[in-house]
């Protein structure tokens, strides 16, 4: 895993929007896989700015989201579909028809997932996933014990996840406690991966990430495995690993070797 430690938020936004800028501009058909929750906001902001800026197109993206919550339509205000259009795709000239993610609202769930991963699959797989993490380190709503080659499934969400959540949902407004997610392997199938985190509050799961065993008891830490995983990260949310400088000169050593190599 490359990890690059930021002073914050900010930084990290604008680290992880460059690297998609770039993707958009060495290929304008990319197939994107796209993240809800805080952290991605600024992120797509700033990929808003771009797009009216001219420096990108998003014409011929498609895009497929992480999950959405089982049992709300999309155009339910807390569903993640709602989520994706209000923060992107309504400010940008994408093609809605090649925005995929998972229809909370499906008659038969489990039909729906294996059609998620055939549209995947027919899309020509993800070119960039974009990741958030959970204080328990789920990605997407790959909770804590969920198989680490796990495809697009119904997850039952933990009371952690729901607690967490639970600030963008009315004291009297159902809330969901099962989504549809893609799974942990549909994410390592990704060919480049970047995950976000910011706060002190990620702290204990990007250790476990990044320094922990390989185990269902951190899903992320399965992008141990990934040949191509950036984590972008600030530095409160890299205050427990063992040795942040270090982390710092092994990136600054790859920058340096990534542009001597962009001068042959």
């Amino acid at each position: 895993m490359q990890i690059v430690i930021l002073k914050n938020s900010a930084e990290v936004a604008e680290y992880g929007a460059n690297i998609f800028i770039k993707q958009l501009q060495e290929k304008a058909n990319s197939v994107l896989g796209l993240a809800t929750g805080s952290t991605p906001v600024a992120l797509y902001q700033k990929l808003i700015e771009a797009t009216q800026a001219g420096a990108i197109s998003f014409k011929d993206v498609t895009t497929f989201n992480l999950d959405e919550y089982l049992g709300l339509a999309g155009t339910h205000p807390q569903s993640y579909r709602y989520f994706m259009n209000e923060q992107l795709f309504d400010h940008v000239d994408i093609d809605k028809s090649h925005t995929h993610v998972p229809p909370g609202d499906a008659a038969d769930p489990v039909a729906a997932c294996e059609g998620y991963e055939q549209q995947i699959s027919d899309a020509g797989g993800i070119d960039i996933q974009l990741l958030g993490i959970g204080r328990n380190g789920h990605i997407g709503f790959n909770e804590p014990s969920s198989g680490l080659m796990s495809r697009t499934r119904v997850k039952t969400l933990t009371k952690a996840t729901i607690d967490d959540n639970a600030r963008f949902f009315a004291a009297d407004e159902y809330q969901p406690h099962l989504s549809i997610t893609m799974g942990i392997g549909t994410i390592l199938d990704a060919k480049k991966v970047v995950l976000l985190a910011t706060g002190e509050n990620k702290a204990d799961a990007i250790l476990a990430t990044v320094e922990g065993a390989l185990t269902a008891s951190c899903p992320a830490s399965a992008l141990q495995l990934h040949r191509d995983a950036v984590l972008v990260i600030d530095e409160a949310a890299a205050s427990k690993l063992s040795d942040c400088e270090f982390y710092k000169h092994i990136e600054n050593e790859n920058q340096k070797l990534q542009a001597q190599l962009a001068k042959l």
